[in-house]
């Protein structure tokens, strides 16, 4: 079943939480989400990402207004993930490394070590102080993200008959869940696999644009224009954010961000609803018209069949690629023209 990427499978993506609101970060895209509810899809704002502040391992949030962003054995400490406002470096405590979830809560850091069934809990990650460590329950090992705000944790599950829900607790030893949610389409578009949950999962087709014939018995030359369709469907696309404010620092990336975050989508692998190709070097620009002249040579009674390739989401096609393939069979090639992606 096509579902959300989880965390270990890809890098400076990460959730976290400060006072009333949640952050989802891409750094592959260059952004993040904010929001005050992501059961209700309030509050959305799509913010520049700082470079300063991206490809971290974790991200967290603390009750002191400040984002922490771990990389390796330090973490970098901003009041804006924006601007990087009053960045500062601290060593990472040994006994705090290698954790595979981190947030911020109840006034203190809490590392998952998912693998051993722990965590910790400590109120300086640079001192490791006033450490203790705990089992986790079971009902709180397979979460894909985990965030903090002051009062409670949060973190999402693993994609059910119920679609995308994320769980909200107090105690991750003895698993006091207070309320569990389903996470709004609009907020699911942000997140990487989210396109496949709403629009539903990758697809590659040849269609047919043109049928040449010669039903004569002699040869004959055919020259004529042909009109394709090249670039992406920027009207289908623009509907997943239509409840998003966009406060990009520059017109251009409020331009490309439709395309990245369908051109990530498409590079995904097919267990997350991607088709594992890349499209870097398509044109990812508005599709538009493009005519082309073509000149054949067919033989007596030959027929010969134009192929163009386009992938898209659920039932709705998303690029349009330029190149075309002429071929005498009337079934569609099977080979995928884009190279895979990396």
């Amino acid at each position: 079943m096509q579902g959300i990427i989880p965390k270990n499978k890809t890098k400076g993506t990460d959730f976290c939480g400060i006072n009333n609101y949640y952050y989802i970060i891409r750094s592959d895209l260059g952004c993040y989400m904010q929001a005050s509810n992501f059961n209700k899809a309030l509050d959305i704002t799509i913010l520049s990402l700082h470079p300063a502040c991206q490809n971290g391992d974790h991200y967290l949030g603390s009750g002191d207004g400040y984002f922490y962003i771990i990389k390796g054995k330090s973490y970098r400490r901003v009041s804006n993930l924006t601007t990087d406002s009053g960045g500062v470096v601290y060593s990472l405590h040994p006994n705090c490394q290698g954790g595979d979830h981190y947030l911020g809560a109840f006034g203190k850091f809490y590392i998952i070590f998912q693998g051993k069934g722990t965590y910790r809990r400590t109120t300086n990650m640079n001192k490791d102080s006033d450490a203790v460590e705990y089992q986790l329950h079971p009902n709180c090992r397979n979460g894909l993200y985990y965030w903090g705000l002051p009062d409670h944790y949060y973190f999402l599950k693993p994609v059910s008959e119920w679609g995308v829900e994320y769980y909200k607790g107090t105690n991750f030893n003895k698993d006091e869940c207070t309320a569990v949610y389903s996470v709004h389409p609009d907020v699911l578009n942000f997140l990487p696999g989210g396109l496949s949950m709403t629009k539903g999962p990758a697809f590659g087709i040849w269609e047919n644009i043109k049928t040449i014939s010669n039903d004569s018995n002699t040869p004959m030359t055919w020259q004529k224009k042909i009109i394709k369709r090249v670039g992406y469907n920027k009207e289908k696309m623009s509907q997943i954010t239509h409840n998003w404010k966009i406060a990009l620092s520059t017109s251009a990336e409020s331009k490309d961000l439709l395309g990245l975050i369908a051109k990530y989508q498409f590079s995904f692998s097919t267990e997350y609803g991607g088709s594992h190709v890349s499209t870097e070097n398509e044109s990812w620009n508005e599709a538009t018209e493009v005519e082309e002249n073509l000149t054949f040579e067919l033989k007596p009674n030959e027929r010969l069949y134009l192929w163009q390739y386009k992938i898209g989401l659920g039932q709705e096609p998303v690029l349009f690629c330029r190149d075309l393939k002429i071929d005498d069979e009337p079934n569609p090639p099977t080979e995928v023209p884009l190279p895979p992606a990396k």
